[in-house]
């Protein structure tokens, strides 16, 4: 710097005093960028980065599984292929206003692999968006080609498109209590039935999980699940029973073709518990294709239909005058001979009678008989005996759809005519569940019990969370009343009476019989045409094991009443049932009179029934066979040979060789035991084995 003239130096120090200026003018903004970055904006900086690459996913458990009471599955999520697409990524490189047809031939190759509309394809790519539903539930042959468009050995790879593992809800034994079971959307809520009403313990907590992304938004590391909850939902256990479910089901759909009828209901239930053994309703859908069902056929009959009842309520009206001793037994009741006026109505009998004893009254089903009796309790008590009975009331099940009926208020006074109409059965309605709930209180000495359909709750580990116990709700008539009733209605399968299609040989019945005419919505009066037939009865009567309710709507061909639509069904069902849980028939005679007067005179009502029950068992006739003869006695036939075939069809199979199958496992028959080929006697139980086919 010496030797340079002294004007180039001082030219040469201002450049770098300029140079270092603008450096340090440059550094100080830079410095004063970080300090916005790092410190001032820090937090707001901070979580733009965070989000940039970090990556949230809500996890969506494993939906519960739906159990019958042995476990075996009725409903349960498998997993399946669906196509999802990230927008972005497939774009990448394309840009689309230079090259507008590069996004539409992009859509047609997509569209094609998966035979899509290429128009829905193309409007997903233009959202831009990271993640989408492509198509859901595609097939084996269509994850084929979509990975072949992502394969980078082809001249024009196609990035951006997923195959994931998605839950579907799948019924292994299609319309077996579909409507009992209900659905599940392709968005996983629950539809219908135990779906919906029990669908926030089946789904389980979804849970958001957080990992590192790389630039295609892939997943590379998440921090796991934290709560196990997360990773599958409950599981149910019904009381349901798979065998006697498909027993009434195909009893029902029988009856339904045979009588030409609009709908129909049973209900099966124990009556020491209230478990609800089954619960079919016609006509009815696969809710493996739920979207191809008619409407119509989604509805549970057995407990969202209401209707006037008719004969059937008839006992409950008799229990509450013997209860409340405004009648007796063996007291004999005029009437009118078939024709009694009332108010501005005249009520009619179809056997046409003169005397006739409460027990008697019910075996013919006189109305006029049952509205003496009606009139003499009084409108109050025949009101309340109904609602002790859970008439008009929510019945407790925990359903969505139940329906509570209709018992009209006691605003006011019923006049005469409205008593007498109520106590057989018009101007009141109920569901098929209330009827067989009331008919299970007389089984089990006069305690009304609640419905338990939900046996249990437990985690996806078997940790049970909450199981169900049986629930008194209150004692509707006294043990020895309702054993009056059982000898009573005992007579109404017997001899003369109007049940006798119910009668069971081996077995004593206790059942109602009704014929309850519809109202035509047109005229709002009662028509000749249209009508409701029931059976209402447990078995056997001395010590009952079940109680079934059959209710058809609307029978159009042939006969159209209860004792000849609805009594055969009751029968069919209850035999088989009966069978199946090992019930042994035990000796019977005709129903006494004597034998209901006996009831009214002991104090003790348990001592009384098992005097009565065990002298009809002495009586038996010389030529009765016992049940152990019997047993051995009855025909032998081999099993079938059922191996590979589905439940339904096995089932099927089984029961037309007259053997009662028990279901294990789910998807093709492996074995059954005794093995196929053996020979059984009739009426025996054959367990059915299945394994899920590879």
């Amino acid at each position: 710097m010496k030797n340079i003239d002294p004007a180039r130096r001082r030219g040469i120090r201002i450049r770098a005093g300029i140079l270092c200026a603008v450096l340090g003018l440059g550094l100080g903004v830079v410095l004063n960028g970080a300090w916005d970055i790092e410190v001032a904006d820090g937090d707001a900086w901070r979580t733009l980065a965070e989000k940039q690459r970090m990556r949230r996913l809500r996890v969506a458990p494993k939906r519960g599984t739906v159990y019958d009471r042995a476990g075996t599955a009725l409903a349960i999520s498998v997993e399946v292929p669906s196509i999802s697409i990230d927008a972005v990524e497939v774009l990448r490189g394309i840009d689309t206003k230079t090259a507008p047809g590069r996004l539409e031939a992009v859509a047609a190759r997509i569209a094609e692999a998966l035979q899509m509309d290429a128009t829905e394809v193309a409007d997903k790519l233009r959202r831009g968006k990271r993640f989408a539903w492509l198509k859901r539930r595609v097939t084996a042959k269509e994850v084929d080609a979509v990975r072949e468009l992502g394969d980078s050995n082809q001249r024009l790879p196609i990035h951006g498109l997923s195959v994931e593992g998605e839950g579907r809800r799948f019924y292994p034994h299609r319309e077996l209590a579909a409507p009992l079971l209900g659905f599940v959307s392709p968005d996983g809520q629950g539809r219908e039935g135990v779906e919906l009403s029990l669908d926030e313990q089946l789904r389980g907590r979804v849970e958001e999980i957080r990992g590192l992304r790389d630039r295609a938004g892939r997943l590379i590391f998440s921090e796991g699940i934290q709560d196990d909850a997360a990773l599958a939902g409950h599981d149910i256990f019904l009381s349901i029973d798979q065998s006697i479910q498909f027993i009434a089901e195909r009893e029902l759909d029988a009856a339904l073709k045979t009588h030409e009828a609009k709908s129909g209901s049973i209900i099966v239930v124990d009556p020491r518990t209230g478990e609800v053994l089954a619960m079919a309703s016609a006509p009815g859908f696969n809710p493996n294709d739920y979207n191809l069902a008619d409407p119509s056929t989604l509805r549970n009959h057995g407990i969202g239909d209401v209707f006037e009842p008719g004969s059937t309520m008839k006992m409950f009206t008799m229990a509450a005058a013997l209860s409340a001793n405004s009648v007796k037994p063996d007291e004999p009741i005029y009437c009118e001979d078939g024709h009694m006026p009332i108010d501005n109505v005249v009520i009619h009998d179809t056997h046409v009678s003169k005397w006739l004893t409460p027990t008697q009254i019910l075996q013919v089903s006189s109305n006029i008989g049952i509205a003496k009796i009606a009139l003499g309790l009084g409108e109050e008590k025949l009101y309340q005996a109904f609602r002790r009975f859970g008439f008009g009331e929510n019945s407790g099940l925990a359903l969505s759809g139940v329906a509570n009926g209709v018992l009209r208020p006691r605003s006011r006074s019923w006049v005469p005519v409205e008593t007498a109409a109520a106590a057989f059965g018009q101007g009141v309605s109920v569901t098929n569940l209330q009827m067989a709930m009331a008919a299970a209180a007389l089984a089990n000495q006069g305690r009304l019990l609640e419905p338990l359909l939900i046996s249990k709750v437990t985690d996806a580990s078997g940790l049970v969370l909450s199981e169900a116990t049986p629930q008194v709700r209150r004692q509707v008539v006294s043990p020895r009343v309702a054993r009056m009733m059982a000898e009573m209605l005992s007579s109404v399968t017997e001899g003369e009476g109007t049940g006798i299609e119910a009668a069971i040989p081996g077995f004593r019945v206790a059942g109602k019989t009704a014929t309850a005419q519809k109202i035509d919505p047109a005229t709002g009066r009662y028509n000749d045409i249209n009508y409701v037939t029931s059976f209402v009865g447990f078995v056997p009567a001395e010590r009952p094991r079940i109680v079934v309710s059959v209710v058809i709507d609307e029978p159009s061909a042939g006969a159209n009443s209860g004792g000849s639509v609805a009594a055969p069904v009751f029968r069919r069902v209850a035999e088989l049932t009966l069978q199946y849980l090992g019930v042994r028939p035990d000796g019977t005679r005709a129903v006494k009179l004597t034998d209901v007067a006996e009831y009214a005179k002991v104090d003790d009502p348990a001592k009384a029934a098992h005097a009565v029950f065990d002298a009809k068992r002495a009586e038996r006739e010389p030529n009765e066979a016992k049940p152990e003869a019997d047993l051995r006695g009855r025909e032998s036939v081999k099993v079938p040979s059922v191996e590979g075939l589905p439940v339904r069809s096995a089932m099927q199979t089984v029961f037309e060789k007259g053997l009662v199958p028990v279901i294990e496992g789910t998807g093709r028959l492996v074995r059954t035991e005794p093995a196929i080929g053996t020979r059984v006697a009739k009426g025996s139980k054959l367990v059915l084995v299945f394994e899920p086919s590879m």
